[in-house]
């Protein structure tokens, strides 16, 4: 049978990233329409000239010259040879020492455009970063180095060792990395390029996580100039917390039960739900704090959480019961990560947590009222608002357009975008540049990852009422339960942040006597896990991957 080609190598090119970028291959150079520019760029000095020539104006980052396949990159001098993978017991050893190798080969062969005026942006490596100034007036101009991709793998691009999703160019595990010949593989990387100045109005960083900033800097700079919209311009890191959590502040859900007789009896599927988006929900959802937050202590601490609208936003010391001591379904991970069954917890947490405790047992939370939280300090943030309505709206409507266009590679990126920014919001070596330190928002991120875990264990509690089915696993926003042939869980509503299907696997004899038999919630885990392991890739947000995504280590 003949393989077919995917869908996204067949959607139309547009032209919209075509004054903002050029594709250069071995043959040729190519706007990202597919327009032939010139002929090979065989030396660094016709690169220059390509650059200078071409006149490409920023979008949201600063114009790309896209180098294109391996004969690209040796016409101008740009080989390696690190070693051959089976030489290394670490691939990640292989990776240092290829990037390190390329910044070298690059180092010695950009003289001529280092002569010509140009300054090179950090180290070279699979982005070379240039810029050239010309009285008061400075142009910069990204190249990237394509097949040289792999050489930058931090948590954007790959995971235990294994490549993952590559920015724009994809996924070569998932099957939405660009095409192996020359042409094919300018043509879909254009098409990409173009897709991204029309549906995001940016080109993508160098990062799926710079990207997502791109998009926020682009909407921070029409609110400024337009006087319509919150603007944040101001880094809001977590304030001097007395007895902060170790971890995160806001820990996302993860918790695994032993499944018992009621739970398997007529069941015949093994099923995981998530959250749509759910990160991206949350974010378009929620309004942030900004500005420098007040600390309230005792009394005033807890008469900050009463108003007509709420509790405002902030960070709040608070004291959470035994869970033991709550009339709580058993059912169910305990309503906060910080809880404890057996006696009493002094934690922070977010306006989101402290809000949720609130609500009724029935809707996700313990009924607490503000005494029986006793509210013993608070951070306050002075002004608040929806701060990434904006932000969240842009990548909301692109996803549609992958969904609705059966654009698995850009539907992929825009949910690396979304995921990649908001995980790297909470360290500021990530945002070191003074333009950039406002997107240093930890307690945002907190905020968002909190209010994902209550929506989820809300719904848990809808499901049990209606269907009387209870979760056996909970990751960051993903839900497992044991279901019988018909039975239906996920939302009608294709909205963000409504349940959908992820994962339905059949709950074969040895799956079933796996989890009938499993001594404890560990193999319980390693069991799920294993049942699913074919499916890794097979829907959008396997928002497991958030996971890996949202604790902001690795490099930008």
């Amino acid at each position: 049978m003949t393989p077919t080609r995917p869908v996204w190598e067949s959607l139309p090119v547009g032209v919209e990233a075509d004054e903002h970028a050029v594709i250069v291959t071995a043959d040729g150079t190519y706007t990202p329409s597919g327009r032939e520019l010139t002929g090979p760029v065989d030396s660094v000095e016709k690169l220059d000239k390509l650059v200078r020539w071409a006149a490409l104006k920023p979008l949201g980052t600063p114009p790309q010259v896209w180098i294109v396949n391996q004969g690209a990159c040796e016409a101008l001098g740009w080989v390696i040879d690190p070693g051959d993978e089976d030489d290394f017991k670490d691939t990640e050893a292989l990776r240092t020492r290829a990037a390190a190798d390329l910044t070298a080969v690059l180092q010695a062969t950009l003289t001529p455009m280092l002569n010509a005026g140009w300054e090179l942006r950090g180290d070279p490596g699979h982005v070379v970063h240039l810029s050239r100034t010309i009285g008061k007036f400075t142009s910069m101009v990204d190249v990237v180095l394509e097949p040289y991709m792999w050489t930058y793998w931090n948590k954007d691009f790959g995971w235990n060792n294994r490549l993952g999703e590559m920015g724009i160019l994809g996924s070569p595990t998932a099957g939405t990395y660009l095409p192996d010949e020359d042409l094919p593989a300018a043509r879909e990387l254009g098409r990409r390029l173009a897709w991204c100045a029309k549906h995001l109005g940016v080109l993508p960083g160098p990062t799926p996580a710079r990207t997502g900033a791109a998009i926020v800097d682009k909407s921070k700079r029409e609110r400024t100039r337009t006087g319509k919209g919150l603007v944040v311009a101001t880094a809001g890191p977590v304030p001097p917390l007395d007895g902060a959590p170790r971890g995160d502040l806001e820990p996302a859900a993860g918790w695994t039960r032993m499944p018992d007789a009621q739970d398997l009896d007529g069941t015949s599927r093994l099923v995981s739900i998530d959250q749509r988006a759910a990160y991206l929900a949350s974010a378009g959802m929620l309004e942030f704090g900004y500005g420098k937050p007040t600390h309230l202590t005792g009394g005033a601490a807890a008469a900050a959480a009463v108003g007509d609208k709420g509790a405002p936003f902030g960070l709040w010391r608070i004291t959470l019961p035994p869970g033991q001591s709550l009339s709580l379904p058993e059912k169910l991970p305990l309503p906060h990560p910080h809880m404890l069954t057996d006696q009493p917890v002094q934690t922070w947490v977010t306006t989101v947590s402290l809000d949720g405790l609130r609500e009724p047992v029935a809707d996700g939370g313990i009924g607490a009222d503000l005494d029986d939280l006793d509210i013993a300090e608070a951070w306050v943030f002075p002004e608040q608002g929806r701060v990434l309505d904006k932000w969240a709206k842009i990548l909301r409507e692109a996803r549609k357009v992958s969904v609705d266009t059966g654009d698995a590679a850009t539907k992929l990126f825009v949910g690396s975008c979304y995921k990649g920014y908001i995980g790297r919001m909470v360290n500021p070596d990530m945002w070191t540049a003074t333009r950039m330190q406002h997107h240093h928002q930890p307690v945002w991120r907190a905020a968002i990852i909190a209010h994902c875990r209550w929506r989820g264990r809300r719904v848990a509690m809808r499901i049990a009422r209606e269907h009387g089915r209870w979760p056996i696993r909970t990751v960051t926003d993903s839900w497992v339960y044991l279901l019988a042939d018909g039975e239906d869980l996920a939302d009608e509503s294709a909205a963000l942040g409504k349940m959908s299907v992820e994962k339905d696997t059949p709950l074969t004899e040895p799956l079933q006597l796996a989890l009938a038999s499993a001594e404890d919630v560990h193999e319980v885990k390693l069991t799920i896990t294993a049942a699913f392991a074919e499916d890794d890739f097979a829907d959008d947000d396997f928002e497991a991957d958030e996971e890996n995504t949202d604790d902001g280590e690795g490099v930008l």
